[in-house]
């Protein structure tokens, strides 16, 4: 079984190994994200099973998942697990490996563009910039209650002193102290939670916020605003899943262009 990670979603952006595997593949087991165009330039004897998830809708279980990797590869298949992104990053890859394993089914894993890092980069946002951060951190915004910012019926949140909610205790460091860029995936439902959290911990209510959707395809769309407004401009704006969050200095409007002016002036192009 190879275990392919497939990129945000552009699939020009599926790296050369990801291609090949692809290309020999008898069975591609493929998530609903990622470059799923690319499966219909696939050879026409490849069987392709859909077991995308959709925010509150899991047709099939990642037991199920687990075990179609399996069943076809000790039937003799070739199986390629396409999954969006990079499949140890928030991508639950490392449960589909030790299910193989246990199976006595060998896996080779290729490592794929994971969306924390290429959709801010896409959007003109630099998670690390000399003078601003020097550091990032990742986390899952899924475990946070189930409200839909999108939905124009949650009402505004309102900020308390609990800081219990989705951020552990290094992301609120982040947040508070500005001293890395947090990046938050699948953290449009819980985004409410997700300031209130972080102003109750200490954060500066101004801090830059930046919320990219579909990153790398044609409906990729930036949405900014301070922290202590995010939620209520997502639901004004209508975000929605897929995208992810940056919060901190460096998700600042202009800051590319500011630099770039600077820079240019000074080279005399």
């Amino acid at each position: 079984m190879t275990l392919v990670g497939g990129g945000p979603g552009a699939v020009d952006l599926l790296t050369v190994r990801a291609w090949r595997a692809l290309q020999t593949a008898d069975v591609v087991v493929a998530d609903r994200l990622g470059p799923v165009e690319i499966l219909a330039e696939l050879p026409p004897h490849v069987r392709v099973v859909d077991v995308g998830k959709e925010p509150g809708r899991h047709p099939v279980p990642q037991e199920r998942i687990n075990e179609l990797l399996v069943e076809h590869a000790l039937a003799g298949a070739h199986v390629v697990r396409l999954k969006g992104g990079d499949p140890f990053v928030l991508g639950r890859g490392g449960e589909e490996v030790l299910a193989c394993a246990a199976a006595g089914v060998p896996v080779e894993v290729v490592p794929g563009v994971t969306s924390a890092v290429a959709v801010p980069g896409l959007a003109g946002i630099p998670l690390t910039h000399r003078g601003v951060t020097t550091g990032f951190h990742v986390v899952s915004g899924h475990c946070a209650p189930a409200a839909d910012v999108s939905d124009p019926q949650v009402p505004p949140v309102t900020h308390t002193s609990d800081t219990s909610g989705p951020l552990d205790a290094a992301a609120l460091s982040c947040v508070r102290d500005g001293t890395a860029t947090l990046v938050v995936l699948m953290g449009v439902r819980s985004l409410g939670a997700i300031v209130a959290q972080s102003l109750a911990a200490g954060a500066d209510p101004g801090t830059p916020v930046a919320m990219v959707e579909n990153g790398s395809t044609p409906e990729q769309r930036v949405t900014r605003s301070r922290l202590d407004e995010a939620a209520e401009v997502a639901a004004a704006r209508g975000v929605r899943s897929p995208a992810v969050v940056v919060i901190g200095r460096v998700a600042a409007a202009g800051l590319l262009e500011a630099t770039s002016e600077r820079r240019l002036a000074g080279a005399g192009v």
